[in-house]
């Protein structure tokens, strides 16, 4: 169990020990090539050091490695704001934003799926702006309003990852818990609710709801979100949020403990086309429309 720039090291080192070795070439082969001591190699690749981004680029380049995203992807690791060195979005709110935060936005800007249980709040990518505002308010303590307000702008600039080519694919369980309660007042969740039936819509884009029916599950433990890279699965990642931090596990057996979790509570959950039903129906409810 890690903390994000911990674990972005291990996995940075990993990747760039499996491409060395995917170019034929030692560690002591690769220094020379660079110009370094075999031992900077090694450290970078267990992790034990950091590494700059413009290193980063020196090794890719010994090792002819030529795909684009993967370049990214793995200079966003090494901390980048992205792999052609300009800054991404969320540099502009680095003053507003804490460094677990910028971590996971940075992954979910380059993960090409997010799998995600919600017991609580709905996801943030598929919030309504009112909403944001209500959920940030209530989990942050003496914010002002410029501060809030910087906080949701955050919040809704991170769900252009599901309008992007190629989108991010997003697969959520939702606890009717999510549903049910009434963040914001009855109108505030009258709309959040309804912009879940359109979302539910979208081909990227597939939401199942756990409902109370289903008794206890292995969800009880607490939301969690399970992030995947389309170069490579070493990179995929498990994220968990606890009040003042965020952990990653990145060990294989967790990924596998937590993907089979996720996976159990998909068979458990509403098929996603009785799921839009149910809460499309939760929304003529919150709104004040009949049940159907």
């Amino acid at each position: 169990m890690q903390h994000g720039p911990a674990v972005r090291r291990r996995k940075l080192g990993a990747e760039l020990r499996a491409l060395r070795a995917a170019a034929g070439l030692t560690s002591g082969q690769a220094a020379r090539l660079v110009g370094w001591h075999q031992s900077k190699v090694s450290r970078i690749e267990t992790g034990a050091s950091g590494v700059k981004p413009a290193d980063v680029r020196l090794l890719l380049d010994a090792y002819a490695v030529r795909d684009a995203q993967l370049r990214e992807l793995l200079l966003v690791l090494a901390g980048s704001e992205d792999g052609g060195g300009r800054d991404h979005w969320w540099h502009a709110y680095r003053g507003v934003l804490p460094p677990a935060y910028r971590d996971f936005i940075s992954l979910e800007s380059q993960a090409s799926a997010m799998r995600t249980l919600e017991t609580s709040v709905v996801p943030g990518l598929l919030q309504t702006p009112e909403y944001a505002r209500a959920v940030t308010r209530a989990a942050v303590e003496g914010l002002d309003d410029e501060r809030l307000d910087a906080l949701v702008e955050v919040r809704l600039a991170r769900q252009d990852v599901l309008r992007a080519d190629p989108p991010l694919r997003l697969s959520a369980v939702l606890d009717e818990a999510v549903l049910r309660r009434q963040i914001g007042g009855p109108e505030v969740m009258a709309r959040q609710l309804r912009r879940l039936a359109e979302a539910a819509r979208l081909p990227q884009v597939r939401l199942q709801v756990l409902p109370f029916g289903s008794g206890a599950h292995i969800g009880l433990t607490g939301p969690f979100v399970i992030f995947s890279f389309s170069n490579t699965s070493d990179l995929d990642v498990v994220v968990l949020d606890h009040l003042t931090s965020s952990l990653y596990l990145e060990r294989k057996e967790d990924l596998e403990a937590y993907t089979e979790a996720f996976d159990t509570l998909r068979s458990h959950a509403l098929s996603p086309e009785d799921s839009s039903d149910f809460i499309a129906g939760c929304a003529d409810i919150s709104g004040g429309a009949s049940p159907r």
